[in-house]
């Protein structure tokens, strides 16, 4: 069975709801400790949402520099699928996986909603599900979740393909070109701001819209696919 590690830094808050989605999608999850300075051979790796550190100094910048990151950025480099979700997207950027920042939202409170998404790139490890244009629904919670970037690396992003995720049905917090979530250029490190780990389960997903954006109903399932995308990609 395919591994995939989820770390858990002092501070995360979704480490086991993204385990849940590991197993769900079919694989299992292992955890990971911010001291580890080894991965147990897991074959990707899922850095959580939450308040690593307490997000002191900047979100997601002392979480970059743990011992698990030094082997995280050095199998990343190998081809190593990673996902950063939230805070996770935080620290791949603190930790140059990716490119960018992500900053105070710009109406400089917390946000908490379901949000859509368009599947801006299927062609990273952790889309191949889906198709690119698809909308998915997913819940969204952030203070710190305005991504932004020079003029020139957002216009890398986007003629690279980079983009692999985009805001619909409104910008929620400022971020540069409605930018949801990016990938680094070879597509196995890819960071979003939005939760699909806490849209698994039917019955306890966020409201769905389908390609149309004709609303499907509660209970959503649709983050589920970022989990089995990697999965596939790893069993090819």
């Amino acid at each position: 069975m395919t591994r995939i590690g989820v770390i858990t830094f002092p501070g995360t808050l979704d480490d086991q709801d993204a385990a849940r989605a590991v197993r769900l999608a079919g694989g299992e999850p292992i955890a990971l400790w911010h001291k580890d300075s080894e991965l147990h051979g897991v074959d990707a790796v899922i850095i959580p949402g939450g308040f690593s550190y307490g997000d002191y100094l900047r979100c997601g910048a002392i979480a970059a520099t743990a011992p698990v990151m030094r082997e995280i950025i050095e199998q990343a480099g190998k081809g190593m699928p990673v996902l950063g979700i939230c805070n996770g997207f935080q620290v791949l950027c603190e930790a140059h996986l990716l490119p960018g920042a992500l900053i105070r939202n710009d109406h400089q409170k917390f946000l908490c909603r379901d949000q859509v998404l368009r599947i801006e790139n299927s062609d990273t490890m952790w889309t191949k599900s889906f198709t690119q244009g698809d909308l998915i629904t997913v819940p969204l919670k952030n203070g710190e979740g305005n991504f932004q970037a020079s003029p020139e690396e957002l216009e890398r992003l986007e003629g690279e393909g980079r983009v692999v995720f985009r805001y619909m049905e409104g910008n929620p917090n400022g971020s540069a070109k409605d930018i949801a979530g990016v990938a680094n250029d070879a597509g196995n490190v890819v960071g979003l701001m939005p939760h699909p780990e806490h849209a698994i389960e039917s019955g306890f997903g966020p409201l769905s819209v389908d390609a149309s954006g004709a609303h499907l109903g509660h209970g959503g399932t649709q983050g589920l696919g970022i989990f089995q995308s990697v999965l596939a990609s790893l069993l090819r």
